[in-house]
């Protein structure tokens, strides 16, 4: 049988809804003009973040750089760890699980189909999403990519996250928001994938798409 394994943010969570409110409000507080904010930030975090996945920096360290881009300032790392920290209240209290993630994995964890979650993240703060909304019991394995020496698209994360769930690399079916690092990375990697679109950004790219979770539950039914 086939096992699934899930991206986290932008998957089951909803990042966008979370950050984007979170980093305007942020910048209010700063006296920064808010007029594009959310589109620069969402721009530094995946370019530090990219950064981090590589190891070239530290988890805590992307954020700092972060904020030393988004202010245009040469802080200290006491000073950026501060700022951000106003970020990150307002990101945390902000997050919301999608609507179609409970009824695609209830569904497919009552049919016996195994479950995990490979996920960019920090292990502490990705569990700390998982566990409010109650999730954790729905999945076999939880990979982060703090728990790696490399994050997604290396073909080792995917390695590393079918041999928690006990799978071989071909019996797992990746679903993500990433054409890059969830569906290529996927299918460089050996699995398969499925992209999930839930804007039809994508439409035209020769990969196989769904543009809900309810959609991928539907074909296990």
């Amino acid at each position: 049988m086939t096992a699934i394994l899930f991206d986290l943010d932008s998957t089951l969570i909803d990042h966008a809804s979370a950050s984007a409110p979170a980093v305007r409000d942020w910048g209010t507080e700063l006296g920064l003009p808010t007029d594009g904010i959310a589109e620069r930030w969402e721009t530094l975090s995946s370019r530090h973040y990219a950064r981090y996945q590589a190891r070239e920096i530290s988890f805590q360290g992307q954020r700092r750089e972060r904020v030393r881009d988004l202010l245009g300032r040469d802080l200290s790392d006491g000073e950026a760890d501060e700022l951000f920290a106003g970020y990150l209240r307002r990101y945390e209290a902000g997050w919301t699980m999608y609507a179609d993630t409970l009824p695609c994995l209830t569904p497919l964890h009552d049919a016996g189909v195994t479950l995990g979650i490979l996920t960019n993240g920090d292990r502490t703060q990705q569990l700390q999403k998982i566990d409010r909304f109650g999730i954790s019991s729905f999945f076999d394995a939880i990979v982060c990519s703090s728990d790696l020496p490399y994050g997604k698209p290396h073909p080792g994360a995917f390695a590393a996250a079918a041999k928690a769930l006990g799978h071989q690399r071909a019996d797992v079916l990746m679903v993500g928001d990433s054409i890059d690092n969830d569906v290529r990375g996927a299918l460089d990697a050996g699995l398969r994938a499925i992209l999930l679109d839930r804007d039809g950004r994508y439409a035209g790219d020769d990969v196989t798409a769904i543009a809900t979770l309810e959609e991928l539950a539907g074909t296990f039914s």
